[in-house]
């Protein structure tokens, strides 16, 4: 705990004077020097005092999680400490926004103010997401925007190139709404062409923008925010790590690696909210083996489901960080549940 609050190294004199063990210097030296054989702490430089290992801050998450765990169990009714912050996050996702990518944006600017870490968020996955409508608007005689519009109001645009003017959006809409990538099969394509007769060759066209638009997993969004915060942290701040990192945040690539990871769950064992802990070498990205990033999962109406994560130091203040996503969490169902 004094390390995550100072960055810097403990010895067996500042556990002595600041806790109530009541033991004396040499049996600290002494057990500290057992915990470092065993591999849960190390000296960083001769004559320093010991700073956890990635092994260390394993124990210590796992049991941090283990107490949350029961004392959510055993709290019925209890107002929270943090219930200002609650607040100002309930405030910020209320705020009226048009589209879900908003409002996604906010969640990650939020999490960054209310953590001091960096954040990111995913757009929801849209697979076997239902459709909602298709609007179709001729742009040039050869050219129509369709604006696709899916369960949870996510939106793709695509501008399509076609052979004829437009004249076959209702057959298109009626046809698809409700549907999932999944069922527009050949049948419906085969009854929406004879529907369409001499304007087979447009429906054909239109439909499969529309599968692709859909289908397309390289659309899939990621949202960062508080990327600069990493400089407040001493052991992150050099040049190079620190440039590497915050390619890495606005770069965005290699962070899918970190969301396939999360949403498979490989290797990791998530708690009830969908939280894990990625600590040092544990997460899958190579400019945050310095870095813990704790991650969770978010659904929307119908399913829609996305990651948040919080990046910062192993030092980080997990017991916050998990409470801030818990909090998040509850305020974007609620949010979504007025929608």
């Amino acid at each position: 705990q004094n390390y995550l609050e100072t960055g810097e190294p403990v010895g067996s004199r500042t556990i002595s004077k600041y806790t109530d063990l009541k033991l004396s210097s040499a049996t600290i030296r002494n057990e500290m020097a057992d915990l470092e054989e065993l591999g849960y702490i190390v000296q960083p430089h001769t004559s320093a005092g010991r700073i956890p290992t990635d092994k260390g801050y394993r124990l210590y998450v796992d049991d941090l999680m283990a107490q949350k765990k029961q004392e959510l169990e055993d709290r019925e009714s209890k107002v929270s400490d943090r219930e200002k912050e609650v607040d100002s996050m309930r405030d910020i996702l209320n705020e009226k926004v048009d589209r879900v990518e908003e409002l996604l944006q906010n969640v990650a600017k939020v999490l960054a103010k209310d953590t001091n870490y960096a954040t990111m968020i995913t757009a929801p996955q849209v697979k076997g997401n239902k459709l909602k409508f298709v609007q179709l608007s001729q742009l040039e005689s050869d050219k129509i925007l369709a604006v696709i519009v899916m369960e949870g109001n996510i939106i793709r645009n695509k501008v399509i190139d076609v052979s004829e003017a437009l004249s076959q959006e209702n057959i298109l809409n009626t046809t698809l709404t409700g549907l999932t990538l999944e069922q527009m099969n050949l049948s419906i394509v085969s009854k929406m062409e004879n529907q369409a007769g001499e304007h087979m060759q447009l429906v054909k066209e239109v439909l499969d923008a529309i599968v692709e638009a859909i289908s397309n997993e390289d659309q899939l969004e990621i949202y960062t925010s508080g990327a600069t915060n990493i400089f407040k942290y001493p052991e992150l701040s050099d040049s190079v790590k620190a440039s590497e990192l915050i390619y890495t945040l606005e770069e965005k690539q290699s962070l899918s690696g970190l969301i396939a990871d999360q949403q498979s769950g490989k290797d990791k064992e998530a708690d009830d909210h969908g939280i894990q802990v990625y600590i040092g070498n544990e997460t899958p990205v190579a400019s945050m083996k310095d870095c813990s990033v704790v991650t969770a999962t978010y659904e929307l109406q119908d399913g829609l489901k996305g990651t948040i994560g919080i990046i910062g130091p192993k030092r980080m203040d997990y017991e916050k960080v998990v409470e801030s996503l818990k909090t998040i969490q509850t305020q974007m169902d609620e949010v979504f549940k007025k929608t």
